[in-house]
């Protein structure tokens, strides 16, 4: 053990050992503050029984935490870890800082805008309305933006191959599974989704246009209406994390 903090502390005492340090502190405080946005999404929604539509899908908020397992343990364990020169690895983790800050916020900006609106799995409530203001005005699924960007983040710190992979393979296809499986039910559901997805992209802004005007809603056959621009997401099935 004193072997592994004489390491740490020679690490502290060149200038790329501190970024890496400081890189290893943001990451691990944007995680937290994801997970603990989570952690409150289910305790404060999780228990809402005024459900007219639920979707079971195998893209639920555990297999998205187990995942999560896996690519940290990647990450943590050096597993396809890839060398590089001192400014190559400067740069690398510059560049993955930007990803993982940004794709924090946006996850917590996309969980603000979703509200009352959020569920593990693919739901409609009673009074769901179709919102696309806040986060969503820039991704339809900005929640799932946000983990991509986090994952890819993380893999550029540890320039990490095997995790960098890991995102690409196996994380976003399912995020673009599930992110069907929610517009199959909202297109169905909202006439003005078609229009919305039309103009907005899955997970990011569109190179064409900078992000949209929220669309205009209707309300959907026996609800009580949408709750407000401001106040949630994509509309129909809310994303789980």
């Amino acid at each position: 053990m004193n072997a592994g903090f004489d390491q740490f502390v020679r690490l502290l005492q060149t200038p790329l050992g501190l970024l890496q340090a400081a890189a290893g502190l943001v990451i691990a405080v944007c995680a937290a503050a994801m997970g603990g946005a989570v952690l409150f999404s289910f305790v404060a929604f999780g228990g809402r029984r005024d459900v007219r539509q639920r979707r079971r899908s195998v893209v639920a908020t555990a297999t998205m935490v187990g995942f999560a397992g896996l690519f940290a343990a990647l990450a943590a364990l050096r597993v396809g870890a890839l060398p590089a020169a001192p400014a190559v690895r400067a740069a690398a983790i510059g560049a993955g800082l930007v990803l993982v800050v940004g794709g924090c916020l946006l996850n917590l900006a996309g969980r603000v805008a979703l509200g009352a609106n959020w569920a593990d799995q693919v739901t409609l409530y009673a009074d769901q309305g179709l919102v696309t203001g806040g986060a969503f005005r820039c991704a339809r699924h900005p929640l799932y933006a946000s983990l991509i960007a986090f994952f890819y983040g993380v893999s550029l710190v540890s320039l990490n191959a095997a995790a960098f992979l890991a995102n690409t393979l196996v994380f976003v296809p399912f995020m673009v599974y599930r992110a069907r499986q929610e517009e199959a039910v909202l297109e169905k559901e909202f006439p003005a989704y078609g229009a919305y997805r039309a103009r907005v992209g899955m997970f990011g802004i569109r190179w064409r246009r900078r992000c949209d005007r929220p669309v205009a809603q209707e309300d959907p056959p026996g609800t009580a209406g949408p709750k407000g621009e401001g106040s949630a997401g994509a509309g129909g099935p809310p994303p789980v994390f």
